[in-house]
């Protein structure tokens, strides 16, 4: 039997994501929609409640309306039962700003041992995420207050709204901007031109100035993606992966990519983030440090708010271990970077904001490096380098 289509749409706000809807149901009426919203309930797993419509009655009980417990888990059970009830359907799956796109959908897509695979009956279509341009652009800024992502695993995460905005529209192929007010129609243009350059690599539809959501969606959204999309969600989320940026400024936004290999003295890169990060609004990528030459140090700041976490360790040539437990895509990264020396460590950032100056970011940077001089002291002084990124101002 052929595969089922399903289409994952989200937004950031509940109307957006429902113009969305709209849209895919125009280009395929017969589409069955399972809606989510997920209720969190402190630290233990959520409530997911679905709403299924479309179809005839016997779909429309396929799914409970309420469970307690990993989304990853709830929604494949879900998926499934659609499937055995109705055969070969069109599903589109609406998802709330809480729940983390990408690890979810690696985790819907991952074969468990002794168990039907989700591939096996389901094709993916492009991941549609409208935008609310005055919604994006009041998130995009907020790190007050924390809010739970879950994701792939029951995986639950506190970070900011800035954050949650962000890998919002990273984890789309296509967003979908809507139109805005007559009197907010810079704004919009400020948040399509931000959103871009977010995601340099998704289709970007922004609508005239008529209200509601973009005009219709072209026929490839509603067609299964490319094969192996289930492994480029995966590669987007290796740690040593970085987001290609769009090249040139749009309403003064403007993305770097800064990339070197040598290692960073942690005490003068703490001194040099305040000019670093001015006018930066996102940026993605990971270090390597001196103190920590075998970690890879992701960064990933929102809004005002930076964040540093040891996240893998960079893969050695005599650890043949580790290279079978990697990814392809890992592996493939590690070729084109690899060094004699030095492997596949390296520092890479992609910078993204309003008026950054890239001759300034660089040149800050640049300072932070070790030295020639320190360079040859070898592993051993690196390590004794005093860090207050990661050790509280005490050495490792």
């Amino acid at each position: 039997m052929p595969k089922s289509l399903l289409s994952v749409v989200s937004g950031n706000t509940p109307d957006v994501r429902g113009a969305v809807v709209d849209h895919v149901l125009r280009a395929s009426p017969r589409a069955v929609i399972l809606a989510v919203s997920v209720q969190a309930r402190d630290d233990k797993y959520p409530a997911v409640q679905r709403f299924v419509s479309g179809g005839d009655a016997r779909i429309q009980e396929a799914v409970p309306l309420s469970a307690t417990g990993d989304p990853a888990v709830i929604l494949r059970q879900d998926l499934l039962a659609l499937r055995r009830t109705a055969g070969q359907l069109h599903v589109i799956l609406a998802l709330p700003v809480e729940l983390d796109i990408l690890p979810l959908l690696c985790e819907l897509w991952r074969t468990r041992i002794g168990s039907s695979s989700l591939e096996d009956h389901y094709a993916p279509a492009p991941l549609l995420v409208g935008v609310d341009p005055a919604s994006f652009m009041a998130d995009i800024g907020c790190v007050h207050r924390a809010v739970h992502l879950w994701g792939g695993r029951g995986q639950s995460s506190p970070v900011t709204p800035a954050e949650v905005a962000a890998r919002q529209v990273e984890a789309a192929d296509a967003l979908i901007v809507t139109a805005p007010l007559e009197e907010d129609s810079r704004r919009a243009e400020g948040a399509a031109a931000l959103a871009g350059h977010l995601n340099g690599q998704a289709l970007l539809l922004t609508p005239p100035n008529t209200g509601g959501a973009a005009a219709e969606l072209p026929p490839s959204l509603i067609r299964p993606a490319p094969r192996g999309a289930a492994e480029e969600w995966r590669a987007r989320l290796e740690p040593v992966s970085v987001p290609r940026p769009r090249r040139g400024p749009h309403h003064s936004v403007e993305s770097v990519l800064w990339r070197t290999r040598r290692p960073l003295h942690p005490e003068r890169l703490a001194d040099a983030l305040a000019t670093v990060m001015c006018g930066v609004v996102r940026s993605r990528g990971h270090l390597w440090l001196s103190s920590r030459p075998d970690s890879v140090v992701t960064w990933r700041s929102a809004g005002p708010h930076l964040e540093l976490r040891e996240a893998d360790s960079w893969l050695e040539a005599d650890e043949q271990h580790a290279w079978h437990a990697a990814s392809p895509q890992r592996r493939t990264l590690a070729s084109w970077f690899w060094h004699d020396y030095y492997g596949e460590r390296r520092n890479e950032i992609t910078f993204t904001g309003t008026g950054i100056s890239e001759q300034r970011i660089r040149s800050a940077l640049g300072a932070a490096l070790l030295s020639d001089a320190e360079l040859s002291q070898g592993r051993d002084e690196w390590t004794s380098m005093p860090d207050p990124l990661l050790s509280g101002g005490d050495s490792p």
